[in-house]
């Protein structure tokens, strides 16, 4: 028999909204806003991969406390501009701004999400939403999406001031809900920040694999579709 859960906390990105198409449309549009071919960079597809390059590992020092998000939103932009040797922080600042407002208009979701929230909604659990991501973002994501109506929490590290895998944020959810551990269950793409931060505060994970990559950790369950959800749920 499943165990009972009553409480479904999901991350966002890259698991319910295809954060990757998403963020690709809106760079293409940049791209050609600010002519960048015309400022020395040969196509968007060179542009995209450096630019996906320190995206992560500005990401990376974000959640390790290095940086600041105000710091995240520009300079990964400029560091990228920087490989093509254009030398123009205003220009980062000005498409990092743009950036953020058009990205959560954005609509694409990950294959079948919808259909396991509807699924997951009328079992009868509660869904909460626990992400990284910057909270005015995450919210206008949700909403432009069409599935901000199926979530009762967003949980953002902007509100308890740690990002996953920090055990706070987890602590302040299951405090927001109310819950024990055994009464919840995290669902993420991300196996160091959702599954092992969740795993560390006794909480049951999945992980959504969906590449199938490799790796030696024991998540409690593992999907690379989230219709298998309705095998664990």
């Amino acid at each position: 028999m499943n165990k009972t859960y009553r409480h479904l906390f999901f991350d966002l990105d890259h698991t319910l909204w295809d954060f990757d198409a998403n963020a690709e449309i809106t760079l293409r549009l940049l791209f050609e806003r600010y002519d960048l071919h015309q400022k020395g960079v040969p196509t968007f597809e060179e542009f995209f991969k450096i630019y996906n390059i320190y995206n992560d590992k500005l990401w990376q020092r974000f959640r390790n406390g290095y940086i600041k998000r105000e710091e995240l939103r520009w300079k990964r932009l400029w560091l990228t501009f920087l490989e093509f040797k254009i030398m123009d922080t205003q220009l980062a600042h000005d498409m990092g701004t743009d950036y953020l407002d058009i990205l959560p208009a954005q609509k694409k979701l990950m294959p079948h999400a919808e259909d396991i929230l509807l699924y997951c909604h009328e079992k009868g659990y509660q869904l909460h939403i626990i992400s990284n991501g910057f909270e005015s973002t995450q919210k206008l994501k949700l909403k432009n999406s069409g599935i901000d109506h199926f979530f009762k929490h967003l949980i953002t590290s902007e509100q308890c001031m740690r990002p996953k895998p920090h055990p706070s944020i987890f602590e302040y959810a299951m405090g927001l809900v109310k819950a024990q551990p055994e009464d919840v269950i995290m669902i993420g793409d991300a196996l160091e920040i959702d599954i092992l931060g969740a795993k560390n505060m006794g909480w049951d994970q999945v992980y959504y694999n969906p590449s199938r990559q490799e790796h030696t950790e024991n998540p409690s369950f593992e999907i690379t579709d989230l219709n298998e959800l309705k095998n664990i749920l």
